[in-house]
């Protein structure tokens, strides 16, 4: 993806899902944070896994400040009726979250997205399964590329956000496995003369065989 961490995420105006007239990606968004996937193709079997995955989830990403956007390279008829596919497979009485519709593939080659391995029937290049993270400021926090063969885990991008938003409010990072509530820790930037007032909770501080005191763990 040609979207370095903390590049400016373009604004587009184009077709979606579930959205009357054109869709603003900035205005949709406003100041929330934003995430958005791409999809290699409608009707297709892990796509629909996916996507009704997010759906059932999707009010949990709400509640966490962030709005979701799909995209692909079908048409918003295409989208549509797709929709009704994967509210049955997922149980969903309705779908909320626009599906972006790039048939041209301006702005999926503008976002260095497409998958040259994987074709449509007409041998086009399909999107790959990309997710950005964006933040309110319009920035990319995080970026994530699998295969069209490898669905996504939509728990750990919620995660992921979550760590996102914390560690851009606290002098923190968020350990392996990390889930909202555990300990994190303290950056290597932070004195510790600083720690008693950022962390009035306290800091453990693991003794090492180094003897190097880097490895300082906060609860917040």
């Amino acid at each position: 993806m040609a979207y370095h961490l903390g590049a400016p995420f373009p604004n587009f105006t184009a077709s979606a899902s579930s959205v009357e007239g054109p869709f603003d990606l900035y205005e949709y968004v406003g100041d929330m944070w934003c995430i958005l996937f791409s999809h290699p193709h409608d009707f297709t079997p892990v796509c629909t896994t996916e996507m009704a995955e997010f759906g059932n989830m999707h009010e949990e990403f709400l509640k966490t400040n962030c709005k979701l956007v799909g995209f692909s390279c079908n048409s918003k008829e295409s989208h549509e009726k797709w929709i009704e596919d994967i509210k049955h497979y997922g149980k969903l009485s309705q779908w909320k979250i626009p599906i972006v519709c790039d048939e041209s593939r301006e702005l999926a080659n503008k976002l260095k997205i497409m998958d040259e391995k994987e074709k449509d029937i007409k041998g086009l290049p399909l999107t790959c399964r990309c997710v950005f993270f964006i933040s309110p400021e319009k920035t990319v926090k995080a970026t994530v590329l699998y295969p069209a063969t490898t669905g996504r885990n939509a728990s750990e991008i919620l995660r992921v956000l979550k760590s996102l938003q914390l560690t851009s409010e606290q002098p923190v990072a968020t350990p392996v496995n990390w889930k909202v509530g555990d300990k994190c820790c303290v950056l290597p930037t932070v004195a510790d003369a600083d720690l008693p007032a950022l962390f009035p909770k306290g800091v453990q501080k693991m003794q090492l065989p180094s003897e190097k005191p880097y490895l300082r763990f906060a609860s917040l």
